[in-house]
């Protein structure tokens, strides 16, 4: 069996500042690239008040600026969304009060791709969004 979600979150990592290896999602081959680490994305998305959302270019342009860089990487970015929202919801899934979770739903809504893969799905976003308003 692979690691958990959680696991995933938790696994030892630097980020990385280096140049992008090709064009996509915006960003332009040459451009100097963050990637992101999944503790990062977390952090991020837990210093966002309750009621207020950032969308996943506004996050990207965010860490992209706190570490000197010119853009993040849209394809750990996406990964790391899913890894930390999918161990949000096993801690939840397990007893932890929804309060003292990532609140993932503050970056990803109802209609994001990503939000679709998750277990609790778009209804579990737009019910802590509503929450939250």
């Amino acid at each position: 069996m692979g690691k958990s979600w959680t696991e995933k979150l938790n696994a030892p990592a630097e980020p990385v500042v280096k140049p992008a290896p090709i064009s996509i999602a915006g960003m332009r081959a040459g451009q100097i690239m963050l990637v992101p680490t999944a503790r990062m994305i977390a952090d991020f998305m837990s210093a966002i008040p309750p009621g207020q959302t950032v969308d996943t270019k506004a996050m990207r342009r965010a860490l992209a600026e706190r570490h000197h860089a010119e853009v993040t990487c849209p394809i750990y970015t996406g990964y790391h969304l899913r890894t930390v929202a999918e161990a949000a919801l096993e801690a939840y899934a397990a007893g932890m009060p929804v309060e003292a979770i990532t609140p993932f739903w503050r970056v990803l809504d109802d209609t994001s791709p990503t939000t679709d893969r998750l277990p609790n799905g778009p209804a579990f976003v737009a019910t802590r969004r509503a929450a939250e308003a």
